[in-house]
């Protein structure tokens, strides 16, 4: 089965062949940096991440850009609210994005420019919308003449008509048209500017993307990704751009990602409906939240809450349960084990992968990986010789291995994540280690004394901290995260 991926323009899903094979020029929106980052910048970015890392894993030569918009309105008027530099007011959130996706487990793209380093590019593309008639100055400004590009509206579906009727738009004297959007703002008093044809002034939002994009993978992309917000104006806007300069098709893939939710309402900053990634990180391990965000296809919305979270950490822990019993597992009778766990073993590595050629459908993948657990329990339950329990790992890893190269899940060893898990808890509770183990050596006493309602009680207050006792064979207790 090939690659097929939903392209936004054609609203169809298309096989994927790249323009320049075995290379892939792919270029993601970006953060605007004036603040941390929300669950929707996490999910983006663990989508494209997921992307990434799967077309490499088909053998593809990926050459991945995400940039940084690091001058806009929004920095600044955050830079005059704190009393600071504007550049520093940028690279301050940019370094608190970078460090949010170290923590969320994502691959650092090859590229990641920042729009300032760019600026002599921009221009170059405006002067020549300029001198090919599809743009005009006027007082300072430059603007993009939309109705010169005859196919505008084509990416977001809309008609010149229905977007006079319905977009909000500037509302600007020296603009021709109010549907025409800005390349190049005047300077205004206390703000950052940069000498250009047009006098002293900054890059409009649009511009920066182009720009980059042409630079680092030329006026030609395969992908170009974002969320669904960036449809229009952002994505229509740089599609009109970069054609009318290049005369090119700019794109032949769009990809777009849907919105995360916060309780069953859209997030957003305006409204201050949103989460940031660094509060989720602090409620929730890394892994559980990609798989959370891995858990829908990329394309649907996703509803962030409690319960969702708590089904996506006891997954999580599923897994590396059953690859820890694996791990620790002796040999049983002379058994193979039953034929559906050779069978579903064998047979997972062309099942991942007609998952993710589906248009890189994560949520088929995570239902398959639980079908192997599943198959792994009976296999285990069936007491398997030892030349067969040796031969069955090292089947499952090597099948797993294709779920953490590319979702980036279940790749650690369960004895490692089950530690992290424990500091993770620790770190949340109210109870030290020590103060557990303390609990732990009265619930012994009280069980050598026969005070199994004492036991029971302790064994209960210490599960609603998240503290799981476990009784082994040997008389023992030890404790998990729960």
């Amino acid at each position: 089965m090939p690659l097929r991926i939903y392209n936004t323009k054609s609203r169809n899903k298309e096989d994927f062949q790249p323009l320049n094979p075995p290379r892939v020029a792919m270029y993601v929106c970006g953060i605007t940096a004036y603040d941390y980052c929300h669950l929707g910048h996490a999910r983006a970015s663990v989508v494209f991440d997921v992307i990434y890392r799967y077309l490499k894993f088909k053998g593809y030569e990926v050459r991945y850009v995400r940039n940084f918009t690091d001058i806009d309105d929004k920095i600044i008027r955050r830079a005059q609210e704190r009393g600071q530099d504007w550049k520093q007011v940028a690279e301050f959130f940019i370094q608190a994005f970078l460090e949010d996706m170290r923590a969320l487990g994502n691959l650092p793209p090859g590229d990641e420019p920042r729009a300032t380093e760019f600026i002599a590019e921009m221009q170059a593309i405006i002067a020549k919308l300029v001198e090919k008639g599809i743009a005009y100055p006027a007082k300072g400004d430059v603007f993009y003449s939309v109705r010169k590009f005859p196919t505008y509206g084509e990416l977001a579906q809309k008609n010149l008509e229905e977007l006079e009727a319905g977009a909000r738009v500037e509302v600007q004297e020296a603009k021709k048209d109010p549907l025409d959007f800005a390349l190049w703002k005047a300077a205004k008093p206390g703000e950052p500017e940069w000498a250009s044809p047009w006098g002293q002034g900054r890059p409009g939002w649009h511009i920066e993307c182009s720009a980059m994009s042409t630079k680092l993978l030329g006026p030609s992309l395969d992908i170009h990704g974002g969320g669904r917000d960036l449809i229009f104006p952002h994505h229509e806007n740089e599609r009109a751009q970069s054609e009318g300069a290049y005369d090119k098709p700019f794109v032949k893939y769009w990809l777009h990602n849907g919105f995360v939710n916060l309780n069953a309402d859209k997030m957003s900053k305006s409204t201050g409906n949103f989460l940031t990634i660094r509060d989720v990180l602090v409620q929730y391990p890394h892994e559980a939240i990609r798989y959370f965000l891995l858990s829908a296809h990329y394309r649907s919305p996703l509803d962030f809450n409690e319960g969702n979270m708590k089904e996506a950490l006891a997954a999580v822990d599923r897994v590396y349960q059953t690859l820890q019993r694996l791990e620790e597992c002796g040999p049983g009778r002379d058994g193979a084990g039953p034929e559906s766990a050779w069978s579903s073993v064998e047979d997972f590595p062309a099942a991942f992968e007609d998952a993710m050629d589906d248009d890189f459908n994560s949520a088929q993948v995570l239902g398959v990986c639980f079908e192997l657990v599943r198959e792994i329990n009976k296999f285990l339950d069936a007491g398997p010789s030892a030349s067969h329990l040796e031969k069955y790992r090292a089947e499952v890893k090597n099948a797993l291995a294709r779920v953490g190269a590319c979702l980036g899940l279940f790749a650690q060893p369960p004895q490692a994540y089950f530690e992290a898990r424990r500091r993770f808890t620790l770190s949340q509770g109210a109870l030290s280690e020590a103060e557990i183990l303390q609990k732990i050596a009265e619930r012994k006493e009280a069980r050598r004394n026969k005070d199994f309602k004492m036991s029971d009680r302790i064994r209960d207050e210490l599960a609603a901290q998240g503290i799981l006792l476990e009784d082994k064979p040997d008389g023992t207790t030890t404790w998990k995260a729960k």
